[in-house]
């Protein structure tokens, strides 16, 4: 009979054991979750939930960027009522300016978008301007610089003062140039200009008909200069003067967005999801310490559990290789 309670007291003391053991796991799951909702990316899930108006920055060079073109998709979905792009960038590349200026208009399909000016938009940085729906700039910001080059170095000469000389065998003529390690030839020459003329062609059919201008005006600004903000008024690059409270009063007399809402940064980092799915693969851990099994498998197979209640976060002017 006294082994039988003090069988009984053990099994007391085990369970006591056991539950203290998983409201501690409960309180580490808790403040995991706290973090996760205070922490991500400079403001939390509740914050852009939340009705505001989205800053999203363009500066430096513009390449592709799948991080950020996820992001401006989450924007559309998030409490955000309106964009603002602030743009500082002598541009980019091409395709990574034609890839941001895309994601941008079927942003603005969905949110009123705003460009800003704060210094430079060149080039790339131009083009993503036009995805916006109304161009604001400084009055001495640079904006245009409408063109297409590719750069590379010659050293053929340097090659033959110290002695040396590239010998290459290829498939055809034209593979691989130019490669600046031998003559460049007409051929070559050519192919590259045909290469550099469509994307250039591409440029001012963009700038046409997002700016509505016409031939005549089209070639005034397309010669590859860029333009203070008060000469991209008068040349119809730009639609006014102004800055960042200049865009939101745009955005509440055109588009009927409170000019009171909270403006918020978004940046370029990983995605709402992507952070859910790391945050649940601790939570499974945690579960399966706590004793519940069924919960650890159930954040496994289902990653973004958690997301229905966290649902969503988340061209170069003169350039030294290529635009």
């Amino acid at each position: 009979m006294s082994f039988d309670a003090d069988t009984l007291i053990e099994r007391r003391r085990l369970r006591r054991s056991l539950s203290a053991w998983r409201i501690a796991a409960v309180l580490a799951v808790a403040a995991a979750v706290g973090a996760l909702v205070v922490g991500l990316d400079g403001a939390s899930f509740v914050e852009k939930r939340q009705a505001h108006i989205a800053r999203v920055p363009i500066s430096g060079l513009i390449r592709g960027d799948r991080d950020r073109l996820k992001m401006l998709d989450e924007i559309a979905t998030s409490g955000a009522k309106a964009v603002i792009l602030a743009i500082d960038s002598p541009g980019g590349t091409v395709t990574g300016s034609d890839g941001l200026h895309t994601a941008l208009r079927r942003l603005a399909e969905k949110r009123p978008v705003v460009a800003v000016v704060d210094g430079m938009a060149a080039s790339g940085a131009y083009i993503a301007a036009l995805g916006a729906d109304e161009i604001i700039a400084g009055r001495n910001s640079l904006v245009g610089s409408i063109g297409v080059i590719v750069q590379f170095p010659n050293v053929t000469g340097l090659l033959k003062s110290v002695g040396v000389e590239v010998e290459e065998v290829k498939s055809t003529p034209l593979k691989a140039a130019p490669s600046g390690l031998v003559p460049t030839s007409p051929e070559a020459r050519q192919a590259l200009q045909s290469v550099v003329d469509d994307s250039y062609g591409w440029f001012k059919s963009l700038v046409k008909a997002r700016r509505d201008l016409d031939d005549a005006e089209l070639r005034t600004v397309a010669d590859g200069r860029v333009w203070t903000g008060a000469q991209a008024l008068e040349l119809k690059l730009i639609d006014r003067l102004g800055d960042q409270d200049t865009a939101l009063a745009w955005l509440n007399e055109a588009r009927g967005v409170d000019k009171s809402l909270p403006v918020r940064d978004w940046k370029g980092s990983r995605s709402a999801t992507d952070e859910i799915k790391l945050t649940t693969r601790v939570l499974a851990a945690l579960a399966e310490a706590a004793g519940w099994p069924q919960l650890a498998q159930n954040l496994r197979t289902d990653p973004v559990a958690l997301s229905t209640a966290l649902d969503g976060v988340l061209a170069v002017w003169h350039p030294p290789v290529g635009q």
